[in-house]
């Protein structure tokens, strides 16, 4: 039988939490994010399958909204989906097709640079091991470990704002920054959930565990849930 903490206790100790514990919020989670729309990013991995292209969407999706990413992604793709096909674009016209999201001009020049690398480099393939991503300009750990995971069905961790804040919230992790907190969930978070970890909790952060005000009382998990660091909720 699982066993639940109460909310007072929980909160004042700050108690680890059990693979048990962790196995049951993930699984409530799941059930209840299939009414959810994916992530862009996670879109265009169901969609394609394609490294490339999830390398890609992902470098559009730095500070930039979901639906936004996906909006760009889409344009940008329709005119390449190989590395070859974007080194045949120029800066400019990269810029234009993934227009408005954030620091678009400085973007195009990075997925820009990243394909001429990928083809230099790599024969055209996207690398399928951290370290060798996190050679390439502009990629970030958040990125090369979505590639891994989503691209190439590799065990990673990708640790974003969603997964860093909910995690904490969740007690699941007690840490500072995502760096920790990707160290810290390959300790305490069963293997089998770290490649749909990031999609899950990206998707519950985006219609329920939100950065201010979460909507607690429509929360799955409200139960098992100490509500670290929340103030204000709905």
């Amino acid at each position: 039988m699982a066993v639940t903490f109460g909310l007072k206790s929980r909160k004042s100790s700050h108690m680890p939490r059990t693979t048990a514990e962790i196995n049951r919020i993930v699984r409530t989670i799941t059930r209840t994010s299939r009414r959810w729309n994916p992530t862009a990013v996670g879109a265009v991995a169901q969609d394609s399958g394609d490294p490339f292209r999830i390398l890609i969407s992902c470098l559009i999706s730095l500070r930039t909204k979901d639906e936004v990413t996906a909006e760009a992604s889409a344009r940008l793709f329709r005119l390449a989906r190989t590395p070859r096909a974007m080194v045949s674009l120029s800066a400019t016209r990269i810029a234009r097709a993934i227009y408005p999201a954030g620091f678009y001009r400085t973007k195009a020049r990075t997925i820009k640079a990243v394909s001429r690398t990928l083809l230099d480099r790599h024969g055209g393939k996207v690398p399928d091991d951290l370290e060798t991503l996190l050679t390439l300009k502009g990629v970030g750990r958040k990125t090369a470990n979505l590639v891994v995971t989503v691209g190439y069905g590799k065990p990673g961790i990708c640790v974003d704002t969603h997964v860093h804040r909910i995690s904490n919230r969740l007690g699941i992790v007690r840490t500072k920054t995502p760096e920790q907190t990707e160290s810290a969930l390959r300790q305490a978070l069963p293997r089998r959930h770290w490649i749909p970890y990031n999609d899950l909790l990206v998707t519950f952060g985006q219609n329920v565990c939100k950065p201010i005000s979460p909507m607690c009382s429509a929360c799955p998990v409200r139960s098992l849930c100490p509500r670290i660091g929340v103030g204000k909720h709905r």
